[in-house]
C-alpha cells in the first residue's frame, strides 16, 4: 500500500474514540512544520521524503497528511500517489496562497502562528482575509417574472416554460 493510500485509510477509519486524539497529535505536527517553514520562508525546505520526516519528528502516514494539506499551497504540487520513502521533496510554498487556504480550512491554529509576522505583513495577512470573506459571498441572480421571456431562450413566457 502507497504512503498515500496509508493516509486516506487512517483518516477514513477514525472512530469516535480516537478521533480527538487523532486530530490532536495531527495538528501538533503540522504546527511544527508550519512553524518551521513560516521561520524559514526564505528557502525552500527540501530532501528525500525520510529525511523530512526525521526532521519534523513525525510518522510517514501524519507527514504523508501534512503534504496532502499543503500541495495545494505549493507553487509546483506533488504527486502524492506515487510518493515513496526515498522521494526527494521540494516544498516550494506560496504563502499567500497558503494563509488563504487555511482561512479557507478554517484552521485557526495554523493562521494564527506567529511565524506569520515574518512572512506576510498585518495589512497583507487582512487583505487576503478580506478576499477570503468576499469569496465566500453568494450573490444571487435576477429571478425572472411570471410574466417575462424565459431565459433559456424558447420565446415563451417564463410561466409557460421553466418556470411551469
Amino acid at each position: 500500500m502507497s504512503l498515500y493510500e496509508n493516509w486516506r485509510q487512517l483518516v477514513d477509519n477514525q472512530s469516535e474514540e480516537n478521533f480527538d486524539e487523532f486530530w490532536d497529535e495531527y495538528s501538533a505536527a503540522e504546527i511544527k512544520i508550519y512553524s518551521d517553514i513560516l521561520a524559514n520562508s526564505g528557502e525552500n525546505t527540501s530532501g528525500s521524503f525520510n529525511e523530512l520526516v526525521t526532521k519534523y519528528g513525525v510518522s510517514e502516514t501524519l507527514f504523508m497528511g501534512f503534504l496532502d494539506g499543503v500541495n495545494s499551497s505549493l507553487t509546483e504540487s506533488l504527486n502524492l500517489e506515487t510518493m515513496e520513502t526515498s522521494t526527494d521533496i521540494i516544498l516550494s510554498v506560496d504563502f499567500e496562497k497558503l494563509y488563504f487556504n487555511m482561512l479557507a480550512a478554517n484552521a485557526d491554529h495554523l493562521y494564527t502562528l506567529t511565524e506569520w509576522g515574518t512572512v506576510l505583513d498585518e495589512n497583507k495577512r487582512e487583505e487576503i482575509a478580506k478576499a477570503y470573506k468576499k469569496s465566500k459571498t453568494l450573490v444571487k441572480g435576477n429571478v425572472p417574472g411570471r410574466n417575462d421571456p424565459c431565459p433559456c431562450g424558447s420565446g415563451k413566457k417564463y410561466k409557460k416554460c421553466c418556470g411551469a
